[in-house]
């Protein structure tokens, strides 16, 4: 595998280009501080507020942990103690110390007892990322999550997760999600520098190659979200709740630009570890951004990429989210280091130029989280700006290479001789 410097002028090598990408992470940063809670993060309102009944939630407060252990190990002052909040919260009260795992709550205050493979995956990322960042706990959090994916989540024989359980694990959800096995590649990319585990990759590669080289690339690569469990696509889920946060009906443009990115970053690893590699990695990042921009980007009568499709490749869920254009441009951003290919240059271009017009709140702080379809403020999916993640991961990425993963790759360059 080979990485290539363009020979055109890329916003990638243009000084004041990454000084803006760190300017906008500090002031991401400074934003989410608020959302601190006794049992650990909570979701801020668009004005970055906690609400007066705010409650701790695990993937927020995963996040934020694994987000503010990035921001330290750059040796940017103040974030030590969030992380170690972060860390003392996965490991008291979000997790359940009777039968093991996360709750998706403090204390299931909630009555939601289940245990959720993509929640798991967020809590490995975040102590991953805090043993990097040499924090307190961090390695025993790190042991415990290794510990519940190999016990109960992860299938030899499917090579994917599962995707959830009751509170003790006695009775399975009959289904499995590409979301949660997305995020579970992005963490397993993790573990694999963090624990020097090569068995993490051939994971995140049994994943890739069925959910996206076998079932994506056969769907025109547009990624197909649900299956039950014998893996057979469910293209009627959730039909009558399109516009559900975590599993809305029909593809979802934001996921194949993640999984694009994730793609090159499983290539780069591998290749570094000295693996054999499959070529159709880089093929089929390709052709998974090439596809989602052709029919999620401006497709519906203004810019911007629409929430969902349907099977004739047709808007459903009009709504612009935030996430999907952080995951857009992260994933331009891969593709040129990766090809050298001008296209992309423009395509990460484009897409900054719409999140720097529509979606930076430069009034109010941090980023709108959504937008109507015609590119206006909106709360219909999500309320607020409770996500720090996607935004401060799509200032670092391109700064960063491919492999290793984000938290390594930081406490690589922090190593390095001063000039």
């Amino acid at each position: 595998m080979n990485t290539f410097q363009p020979d055109f002028s890329s916003w990638l090598n243009a000084p004041a280009h990454q000084q803006w990408l760190a300017d906008e992470g500090l002031r991401l940063l400074a934003f989410a501080k608020a959302s601190r809670l006794a049992d650990g993060f909570g979701n801020l309102d668009e004005k970055g507020r906690l609400a007066a009944n705010a409650y701790a939630e695990t993937m927020n407060t995963a996040r934020m942990t694994h987000s503010f252990a990035m921001a330290h190990i750059q040796g940017l002052p103040g974030f030590a103690e969030w992380v170690d909040h972060g860390v003392k919260a996965l490991s008291g009260p979000l997790r359940d110390a009777e039968s093991g795992g996360w709750f998706a709550v403090a204390h299931a205050q909630d009555d939601n007892t289940g245990k959720a493979a993509y929640l798991h995956a967020f809590v490995a990322l975040a102590a991953s990322s805090a043993v990097v960042a040499k924090r307190p706990g961090a390695q025993a959090l790190l042991d415990d999550a290794i510990n519940i994916i190999d016990m109960h989540f992860w299938s030899e024989e499917e090579g994917a997760m599962r995707e959830s359980f009751n509170r003790d694990w006695s009775e399975e959800e009959a289904y499995r999600g590409a979301n949660s096995n997305m995020h579970a590649t992005e963490a397993f990319l993790a573990l694999a520098d963090v624990t020097e585990d090569n068995r993490w990759l051939c994971r995140a590669q049994r994943i890739v190659e069925r959910v996206i080289h076998g079932h994506a690339a056969a769907n025109d690569y547009l990624v197909i979200e649900h299956f039950d469990q014998s893996w057979q696509p469910l293209r009627d889920y959730n039909h009558d709740n399109p516009a559900d946060g975590f599993r809305p009906y029909g593809t979802t443009p934001g996921h194949g630009f993640e999984w694009a990115r994730l793609l090159l970053h499983l290539e780069a690893a591998r290749v570094q570890a000295g693996m054999l590699t499959p070529g159709w990695i880089v093929t089929d990042a390709q052709k998974l951004f090439e596809h989602n921009c052709r029919h999620g980007w401006n497709v519906d009568g203004a810019p911007g990429i629409v929430y969902t499709l349907d099977w004739d490749n047709r808007a459903v869920v009009r709504h612009r989210l935030h996430w999907t254009h952080c995951e857009a441009s992260a994933t331009a951003s891969a593709l040129l280091k990766r090809t050298g290919e001008e296209q992309y240059e423009h395509w990460y271009r484009q897409f900054w130029e719409f999140c720097d017009h529509h979606f930076i709140d430069r009034c109010d702080g941090s980023w709108h989280h959504e937008l109507d379809p015609l590119n206006r403020p909106s709360a219909d999916i999500w309320a607020g700006k409770p996500d720090l993640y996607h935004a401060w991961q799509a200032v670092l990425i391109p700064r960063l290479p491919l492999a290793p993963s984000m938290a390594t790759a930081l406490g690589q360059l922090s190593r390095r001789a001063p000039v």
